[in-house]
């Protein structure tokens, strides 16, 4: 007969465990669904500039605006990402921030996200997805996609409180990283002579 073992709190019991791993399971589904349905869309709808008249009425009227607001956009997930390592401590020699900063993360992060809606809008409409033409258009046509799954990942992380400590930073990374991918694949080919290094 073996010892009694004592209680350890860092073994999950498999039934928590297995909510853990269905509630994951659900997250990875809610964001790979909504990547999809974009997708599915974007190769679906036929391009048409007649809607989309904000930017311009040709692809090269687009790019000098689109190409700044994509710009303002990474400053401000680059301040998300700050912030977010601040309100955790994450900062080295920085203790972690009180009032008002997580107000002022969910601020710059609306902002972010309604930056991100007429970008978003003209090239769905105006472009759709398009994974043949090269490979610069391929990676921003899909990281467009995975961009608003990620984000609808990171907002249920935020509102459930059901998952990990190590879930939100991945989501919140992810979303940093897709916004550098998305300007990277726009912004810097129109301000780098359309050209782009490493691609």
């Amino acid at each position: 007969m073996s010892p009694p073992t004592s209680p350890d709190s860092s073994v999950e019991p498999a039934p928590a465990r297995a909510a853990l791993a269905l509630r994951l399971a659900l997250l990875a589904g809610l964001a790979l669904a909504i990547a999809a349905g974009l997708y599915v869309f974007g190769t679906e709808h036929t391009p048409d500039y007649s809607g989309t008249a904000l930017f311009g009425r040709t692809a090269t009227d687009t790019l000098p605006l689109k190409s700044w607001l994509a710009t303002g956009l990474l400053a401000l997930a680059a301040a998300q990402l700050g912030l977010g390592l601040w309100m955790y401590g994450r900062l080295p020699g920085v203790r972690a921030a009180r009032a008002p900063i997580p107000n002022v993360h969910r601020a710059v992060g609306l902002a972010a996200l309604l930056l991100t809606l007429p970008i978003a809008y003209h090239c769905a409409f105006a472009y759709g997805v398009q994974t043949t033409v090269d490979s610069r258009i391929a990676i921003h046509s899909l990281a467009g996609c995975f961009f608003y799954g990620a984000f609808a990942a990171k907002v249920t992380i935020v509102r459930s409180r059901r998952f990990p400590g190590w879930t939100l930073p991945v989501a919140g990374g992810a979303l940093v990283v897709l916004v550098a991918v998305l300007w990277y694949t726009s912004a810097l080919w129109y301000f780098n002579n359309y050209t782009l290094p490493f691609l």
